[in-house]
């Protein structure tokens, strides 16, 4: 079994793959910790026979990890923000300061569809283009949905938005505090992404396709003006890409890669952001 881990400063998702059949056997998620429970935590890991990890947590976190699983594990493979990596060149001043999720998200976008935006939408919203010749532009960050909510300090942490909310019914206005604040931020969030797309796009002169992931995808999906697909394994698939272990990731294949639905015009591009600026 390969076990794949993304370590992110709150919660960490792991799932096991088959190395021999390829096929996504177990996978689960725990609050991140300095000190890793064998056995309650993870998974077996007499089973495991190598390891992949992401991680943005703190280098004690990663650290004490990856100390854990050498004791048990044969490999353990940990990837990095690079300069230049499978025919995308870092776009970052300090290309080792980008965060290794995007990093991943931004390499695996890039291996399935070319040129590309790839939105992770979890405790922060992170926005990175990459051009079809391989070049990664960098990126934005912003809040993500919770840290928005948790930011007003008004009582309504722990309402989540309706992940099967339509995204009409999150634009109208709130008829009670809790409606207010789901749809402000839902709004905040929505035409940030869509803004942010449509002016790289123009000033790049290129219509990208569009990728999302991360834990809030699927309720910010539904507010996305544009063609898109949601890949909650996309950096997994960034993993598979950087370190392949099995048959098919040696081929190419990264697990839940979706089908990429071609993106708009540039001239609609061009057209509704000219709208937008008359509003």
């Amino acid at each position: 079994m390969i076990l794949d881990l993304d370590i992110g400063n709150t919660l960490s998702k792991w799932r096991l793959k088959d190395a021999d059949s390829s096929e996504i056997r177990s996978r689960g998620a725990v609050w991140t910790r300095e000190e890793w429970r064998p056995g309650s935590d993870i998974p077996d890991l007499d089973v495991v026979e190598a390891v992949r990890i992401s991680s943005v947590a703190r280098r004690a976190v990663l650290e004490e990890t990856v100390s854990l699983l050498r004791r048990q594990v044969g490999v353990v493979h940990v990837a990095r923000s690079t300069p230049e990596a499978l025919g995308v060149v870092n776009g970052y001043e300090e290309p080792a300061r980008l965060g290794v999720d995007r990093w991943l998200g931004t390499l695996a976008s890039y291996q399935l569809a070319g040129g590309c935006c790839s939105v992770d939408c979890g405790s922060a919203i992170t926005i990175d283009f990459v051009l079809p010749g391989g070049r990664h532009l960098g990126g934005y960050i912003l809040p993500g949905l919770r840290l928005m909510k948790e930011s007003l300090q008004l009582g309504t942490r722990n309402v989540a938005i309706d992940p099967d909310s339509e995204a009409e019914e999150l634009l109208l206005p709130g008829k009670r505090t809790v409606e207010a604040v789901n749809h402000g931020i839902y709004m905040a969030a929505v035409s940030a992404v869509n803004r942010i797309y449509s002016e790289v796009c123009d000033r790049e002169d290129v219509a990208l396709p569009m990728l999302l992931t991360g834990g809030d995808a699927r309720v910010v999906s539904r507010g996305i003006q544009v063609p898109h697909a949601v890949w909650p394994d996309m950096v997994y698939g960034g993993l598979e890409a950087c370190f392949p272990l099995t048959a098919a990731e040696r081929a190419g294949k990264m697990s839940g890669a979706p089908r990429i639905p071609p993106p708009v015009s540039l001239e609609k591009i061009r057209a509704a952001l000219a709208f937008s600026m008359l509003l």
